[in-house]
Formats: C-alpha cells, structure tokens, sequence
C-alpha cells in the first residue's frame, strides 16, 4: 500500500475512533450548532497560525479552546439567546478567517481546510492525532460518568456533588480538540458531520450509553473505509466521500426493522 493512503487510512481510523464517543454526547446534549460554531473558527486559526508561523494544528487548538471560553462566559449573559450567539460566532469566525488570508496574503488551498484533504495527511499529523487522540479518550473514560449525570440531569448531577459547569467546560474543550485533529480528514465545513452522523446511526441500534459510544466509532471507522475507497475508485473528494458513506450507513441502519414490538 502506498504511504500516502496508509497515512490517511490510519489517520481517518483516529479521528473516527475518538469522534464516535465524543459525538454520542454532542448528540445526547443536542449541540450540533455549538460544534459548528467551533468548526468555523478553525479557519480562523490556521490564519493566526500562517500569521505567527506556528504549528497549524496547535493554532487552531488555542482558537477553538478561546472560542469554547468565550461562549462559556457570554452564556451567562441574558440580553442574547444561546443559540443566536452561536449563530452570530459562528459565521463571524468563518467570516474573519476568510479576509484574514486574503489580507495577509497567505498562499493556502482553502478548499483542502473547508472540505478536507485526507489524502494529504502526513507523520506529523498522525502524530498529533493519535496524542490528541489519546488525551481526549482518556479523558472521557475518566470522566464518562459525570458527563452522562449533566447529560441525564444536570440539577440532580449538582445535587449528587458533580461540578456542573467544569464537566461541561472539559466537554466543550474536548469538542475543541476533536475538530483541530479532524480539520484535514473532512473539513472545517463538515467536520460536525463526523461527530454527529456515526453517534446518531448507533443509537438505533445500542441499548446503553456505552453500546452507543462504541457502535458510532466502529461506524467511523466504516465510514473512513468506505470513503477512502468510493474516493480511491471513483477520484472524488475524500472528506465529502466519508462523510456520504456515514451517511450511507445512517440510512441504511434506520431502515433495518425495528426490533421494538407494538
């Protein structure tokens, strides 16, 4: 197998590894938007990266991790609802980070950050998808039970001793990683994708938090092969391929019979 598609089949296996159980709770808490939100902003990253020649994937960490504060202290503020801020956030970000690199005139193929370049991927950023990658499992494992108390219930949660707002902090900077590691499997455009479509096709068939977790990352996982491979055979986009086969996947899942009896 050639290296380049070794590295984008390890790569793509990573991030779905990690986004199957990160996205069961993006799914559980309902917070698409506020991934997409985030999503937008890495444009705004790799900008500052370019500007102070620093490590992409390292910018657009520290980008999403400010974001993920920021909405975090305006959430407390009542003047603007939540999700009409993170309408507001979310396209201002894309917005600044599209007339940052005009301005700057930095020579960047925009279309391999907003749609994804898989096949692009390289040793370092396997490196930096199987750390980050580490990190963010680990810390959901140690932490799986009181993210599923604020997901249950976040007042009982309080009562039982669960500090709500740092749990729900953690998960937001978690979210916030997950998309600067998968910035080049799918894109910024359709990263929520990866983390959204997996999770909500294993929960038709899981039975527990756990069941769900795992079924989303092996249907990543599917997904990746499926993708690079219609990308492979038919020289399509492999972000954009990856995503079609998840939702493939998605639709067939549903279409399987319900085992519920009336």
């Amino acid at each position: 197998m050639a290296d380049f598609l070794l590295f984008a089949l390890l790569g793509g296996l990573g991030v779905a590894l990690v986004a199957g159980p990160l996205g069961s709770f993006v799914v559980w808490r309902r917070m698409a938007y506020f991934g997409d939100t985030l999503a937008h902003s890495a444009l705004l990253g790799v900008s500052i990266g370019f500007l102070m020649d620093i490590n992409l994937n390292l910018a657009v960490i520290i980008c999403c991790v400010g974001l993920s504060l920021a909405l975090v202290a305006m959430q407390k503020q009542r003047l603007v609802a939540t999700d009409t801020l993170l309408g507001i956030m979310a396209h201002s970000a894309l917005s600044l980070g599209l007339v940052a690199v005009a301005v700057l005139d930095i020579r960047v193929d925009l279309m391999a950050y907003l749609f994804g370049d898989l096949l692009a991927i390289g040793a370092e950023d396997l490196l930096w998808i199987y750390l980050g990658g580490a990190m963010v499992l680990l810390l959901l494992k140690l932490l799986w039970q009181p993210l599923l108390a604020i997901t249950i219930n976040e007042d009982l949660a309080q009562v039982e001793g669960v500090n709500v707002p740092l749990i729900r902090l953690i998960l937001m900077l978690l979210i916030a990683v997950v998309i600067a590691i998968a910035m080049k499997i799918v894109g910024l455009l359709l990263i929520t994708s990866l983390l959204i479509i997996p999770a909500a096709s294993a929960r038709r068939l899981a039975r527990t938090p756990e069941q769900m977790a795992f079924g989303a990352a092996a249907v990543g996982c599917l997904s990746v092969l499926g993708g690079l491979t219609l990308s492979w055979h038919f020289d399509t986009p492999t972000g954009p391929s990856v995503v079609v086969m998840s939702l493939c996947l998605f639709i067939f899942l549903y279409a399987l019979p319900s085992k519920q009896q009336a």
